[in-house]
């Protein structure tokens, strides 16, 4: 797992560390220049030369090879190593005294290179460059021990357990508060990529401002009864179309008349039920109804129509079928939530009127219409209905449906634009 969303961060955040390490280069530069360092000065200059390589090197993968988590784990490793070395240096390379506290520099370069690598916020590199430092500092003052009270085993305790080790100790707290830090930005950082996630799921189904509506308030979305529109998309003779073209084509054009009907609705504040294969369901009302429902849905049927029918124009320039669609518009109350199925949970309306939606566009289709709507959704509008060659058909039978429906529809003519303006509203009726 890397430890930023893009390796561009990657980049800027190693920038970042080379401060870090040039401060540590700069410590360290000064303690060979300045310090004595009697019998340890070799010592400390190849520590220098290491920290300068080092960093000039993480600087550069950084740069042009970004994103490998090997690499920065090898980095730590060095860097850990050169820790190591300090200490060495301080500790052993000299000669060999009970009196071997550890200098202001050996310490602050320690901690300095810790919080360069708190600061990549992984834990396992926080692990790593802690383990080696931490076995490497307390063997080394275990091998000085020895070497000093090799006789005498509570002088050889007393001398191991001094000063240094006391250091040894806030070393390893800081480390763990390190860890602690890269742990909670571990978690942070999943919880947003799941809050990323469910916004993607959710922007699949609603116009992006009910999803920022729904993550914003958090409303929950449990089963509630709610007047609704509901809209039923389909296209006709699509069976025959993908029997005909090859797997690649047919994923083309379903893509391309899914995201033209999706983007459709969700233009006029609808939401997208669910897809099933060639039909798309869709809901004005959902998760809340409105007093305008009625009249979003009606407008975006109407510019679905056009839409779809010059999408279908496009096809025939470019050598496939027209398919021509069939839109079925219906108001009442549903149902309407997260279903729960066990193994699946579902987003969705249930309802007659969902059922009744459903049948006026199969309807559509014997009719030979792009657009067949109920009157019990042209009762609901708030506003005149838009002006069009509208039929009407009165106590029409709906399969598995007792109860006759009336409905408009708009008759679909050969050759000419579906959607006819006129001045008159409702048209001719039957």
């Amino acid at each position: 797992m890397t430890s930023s969303f893009h390796p561009e961060w990657d980049f800027a955040r190693e920038i970042r560390s080379i401060l870090l390490r040039f401060v540590a280069f700069a410590i360290l530069l000064a303690n060979v220049l300045l310090a004595g360092n009697e019998g340890r000065a070799g010592t400390h200059v190849v520590a220098v030369v290491s920290c300068f390589i080092i960093s000039i090197a993480a600087v550069a993968t950084a740069r042009y090879i970004p994103g490998r988590s090997w690499l920065k784990t090898l980095f730590v490793v060095l860097d850990a190593l050169l820790v190591a070395l300090i200490l060495y240096a301080q500790i052993i390379a000299g000669p060999v005294t009970e009196n071997h506290h550890l200098t202001t520099t050996s310490l602050m370069v320690a901690f300095i290179l810790l919080v360069n690598v708190g600061l990549k916020l992984e834990r396992r590199l926080v692990l790593v460059f802690a383990a080696i430092v931490l076995v490497a500092w307390v063997s080394m003052l275990a091998i000085t021990a020895v070497r000093n009270h090799m006789a005498d085993a509570v002088s050889l305790l007393t001398s191991f357990f001094n000063q240094d080790l006391g250091l040894t100790v806030s070393f390893g707290f800081t480390a763990f508060a390190m860890y602690l830090l890269a742990r909670d930005h571990d978690r942070t950082r999943k919880e947003a990529l799941k809050a990323d996630q469910r916004r993607l799921n959710l922007s699949r189904f609603f116009s992006p401002f009910i999803v920022s509506e729904l993550q914003e308030r958090g409303e929950t979305v449990g089963l509630e009864r709610r007047n609704a529109a509901i809209m039923f998309v389909d296209l006709r003779d699509f069976t025959s179309f993908a029997e005909t073209v090859s797997a690649r084509e047919l994923a083309s054009v379903l893509a391309e008349y899914r995201q033209l009907v999706s983007q459709t609705i969700f233009g006029f504040g609808g939401t997208v039920d669910k897809f099933i294969g060639d039909g798309v369901m869709a809901v004005f009302g959902q998760p809340r109804s409105a007093e305008d429902d009625a009249d979003r849905a009606l407008v975006c049927a109407l510019a679905l129509v056009d839409a779809l029918a010059d999408w279908g124009r496009q096809a025939a320039r470019n050598g496939y079928p027209v398919l021509d669609a069939a839109i079925g518009l219906h108001y009442g109350t549903v149902v309407g939530g997260v279903l729960d199925s066990g193994c699946h949970s579902e987003f969705t309306v249930i309802g007659d009127a969902v059922n009744v939606a459903q049948r006026l566009e199969i309807l559509a289709k014997s009719l030979d219409a792009p657009l067949v709507v109920s009157s019990e959704l042209l009762a609901r509008l708030r506003e005149p209905v838009p002006p069009a060659m509208w039929i009407s058909k009165c106590g029409v039978s709906l399969p598995g449906r007792q109860l006759p429906v009336d409905l408009s529809y708009l008759r679909r003519e050969p050759g000419a634009r579906e959607l006819r303006r006129t001045s008159g509203g409702m048209a001719a009726t039957d």
